[in-house]
């Protein structure tokens, strides 16, 4: 494991590694073991969209494992001047153990790992989600135990989530169905990737996706960067496309709800149900520490520390 560009850069023995350290670093840091596993490395976060839970977690998370997190917003460096992401690269690998970069292209996360000589973490494209995923499969594991063999469904447009959430499930051997409007399905190089995968279904009907679901997924209808078109698309997803009591009802009596947040309630979900399925959602929040605290161990060449 060199980088995390995308899950499909994982193994699945590197997956469950990754998914075995989340849960033995969260157990360590709430007995108040101190897991300084990074001292005296860096990691530099670039930033080109705005962010909650990615600079906080990433931020709080380097700074738990003993090392020092550099923030370093897109306007104050001088890739916001011109400068390329190829030289950019070179000179921040002289400087710093690893970099996360949370921006709109993944050619730019690419480019930093093929010019970079340290470590490279996509923090969010437009196209890809890995930590997020990661996240909800931890989360998953929590809830019901196992991964293998469940059944996963996503309700919604066919964003970075959408596309890193087939490409997750599967390589953690569970099932996986989406359900999107025609024009905004997932990305189309993945959906030729996975669309004879026989655990994998797109569809267009929400019912025929979470039927017998174990757990469901939902993400904002107009995601960073689409919210010009944040009336149109409420047009075509309201009708249909939100998580509620009615669509849940088709899914297993013991369904789970994820949501990476932040949500807009009575959109894609219903208040009732975000509330009803809070305390897990949150929790799913909170593993974005634990489970990048994870990854930057394994990527910086740390042992897992695993008990």
């Amino acid at each position: 494991m060199e980088h995390l560009l995308k899950l499909s850069d994982l193994t699945k023995d590197e997956l469950l590694i990754l998914l075995e350290t989340g849960h033995d670093l969260k157990k360590k840091l709430k007995a108040g073991i101190e897991t300084p596993y990074l001292k005296g490395k860096t990691l530099g976060m670039i930033f080109q969209k705005a962010s909650t839970r990615t600079r906080v977690s990433f931020e709080v998370g380097m700074n738990q494992l003993g090392g020092h997190p550099l923030y370093l917003s897109v306007n104050d460096l001088q890739m916001g001047r011109g400068e390329s992401i190829e030289d950019t690269a070179r000179v921040l690998s002289r400087y710093l153990d690893a970099i996360m970069i949370r921006t709109f292209d993944q050619e730019d996360v690419e480019t930093l790992a093929e010019f970079g000589s340290i470590p490279i973490i996509n923090g969010l494209t437009d196209l890809y989600h890995p930590c997020q995923i990661l996240a909800d499969l931890m989360t998953i594991q929590e809830v019901k135990g196992t991964l293998e063999g469940l059944k996963f469904a996503f309700v919604g447009d066919g964003n970075n989530m959408a596309n890193s959430l087939i490409v997750g499930a599967l390589l953690a051997g569970a099932s996986i169905a989406v359900a999107s409007p025609r024009g905004y399905q997932p990305n189309e190089a993945i959906l030729d990737q996975y669309i004879d995968h026989p655990d994998f279904l797109l569809t267009e009907d929400p019912y025929e996706a979470v039927q017998d679901a174990d757990v469901v997924f939902t993400d904002v209808w107009a995601s960073m960067g689409d919210e010009a078109e944040a009336e149109i698309r409420k047009k075509v997803f309201q009708s249909i496309y939100q998580v509620n009591h009615d669509l849940l009802a088709v899914a297993d009596s013991e369904v789970m709800v994820q949501h990476c947040l932040p949500a807009h309630k009575d959109e894609e979900i219903s208040t009732d149900v975000f509330e009803e399925h809070a305390k897990v959602i949150f929790e799913e929040a909170e593993n974005r520490l634990h489970i990048q605290k994870a990854v930057l161990l394994h990527l910086m060449g740390v042992p897992a520390h695993v008990s």
